[in-house]
């Protein structure tokens, strides 16, 4: 299992535990939400959200507006978006992953931005450190190139029968090139062939199947990336067809992927609620930790191990979080 830093453990309580003795905001509080994906495939999470913000006492309508702008999986129109919600006025602009955080930055050092999740917000240059992020962003880590990693461990870990591992990633994504690095050395430790396979569009991702069947890949890993989780029933029904084991997120497990493993995305989105509690109430982006996540989902969908013709075994599915059957 993959251990927090302690001092974002320590963090984690105080944010949780200590409010902020900044004034009550006395307008509405206006969010801009910067989407990497669509607006369907994020709405139980905006959810989370929303009712974290009115645990904090926030309801849309009366003293909260959410203004939301979505890219569909297309990266390359972030920054565009992230103009609009600029010239908005927004109180504090709130995005997912590494390629939204990079286009919020870029387009403001003066609104406060909060990263619901991001993959490695240091090393790809996003905040200082997490103890002290600087500047005008903060929020929330999710372990990205180590959650990357951790897959390739368990699916060889279910069938170590393996050889070549097949990798879909969206080089669009910046923080692929940690994830793609890690999940490479924990395949060569576990002496596994690795194939990486560039995904930018959804029909790649359809067509990737005559590159996997060249590659000859026995089981496909899924790394930390928005666009996949977009394209989940494409990527399903890649490997289906293939008979492939395969690990992803959560929710890939819960749409018939085999395995998934992942950060709670619902209690990052309800956490984030705490970020914009604390900047309405006066605190600086700079001058709040990092969080770094707390909990994870495991699953095992047995129902498409039996599609597929696979046996999980018994070991793993005992510690699955939650079985599909």
């Amino acid at each position: 299992m993959i251990k927090p830093l302690l001092f974002s453990l320590l963090t984690t309580f105080l944010l949780a535990t200590t409010p902020f003795a900044g004034a009550q905001p006395t307008k509405p509080v206006r969010i801009g939400f910067l989407g990497p994906n669509s607006v369907v495939s994020t709405a139980s999470r905006m959810d989370s959200l929303r009712a974290g913000l009115r645990d904090l006492g926030y309801v849309q309508g009366k003293n909260l507006v959410i203004e939301s702008r979505w890219a569909d999986g297309n990266y390359d129109r972030l920054p565009e978006l992230v103009m609009e919600l600029v010239r908005l006025k927004v109180d504090v602009i709130l995005t997912s992953g590494t390629p939204g955080a990079h286009a919020a930055k870029n387009a403001t050092t003066t609104i406060p931005i909060v990263m619901v999740t991001s993959g490695d917000p240091v090393a790809v240059g996003l905040v200082a450190s997490l103890a002290r992020p600087g500047g005008n962003i903060t929020g929330q880590s999710n372990f990205a190139p180590e959650l990357s990693a951790k897959r390739v461990e368990l699916i060889q870990e279910a069938f170590p029968a393996i050889r070549r591992v097949g990798v879909l990633f969206n080089p669009d994504n910046s923080i692929n090139e940690r994830n793609l690095l890690m999940m490479e050395q924990t395949a060569k430790a576990l002496k596994l062939g690795f194939q990486k396979i560039p995904v930018r569009t959804a029909d790649e991702v359809k067509n990737a199947n005559a590159a996997m069947s060249k590659l000859r890949v026995d089981a496909v890993a899924l790394p930390e990336d928005d666009f996949l989780s977009l394209h989940n029933d494409k990527v399903i029904e890649l490997v289906t067809k293939q008979r492939l084991p395969s690990i992803g997120r959560a929710e890939f497990a819960q749409a018939g992927g085999l395995i998934g493993y992942a950060v709670n995305f619902f209690d990052l989105y309800r956490r984030a609620a705490i970020f914009v509690d604390k900047i309405a109430k006066g605190a600086q982006p700079a001058d709040l930790p990092v969080e770094q996540a707390m909990k994870f989902d495991f699953i095992v969908n047995l129902k498409a191990a039996k599609q597929i013709g696979r046996t999980v075994p018994p070991n793993v599915v005992v510690r699955a979080g939650k079985v599909i059957r």
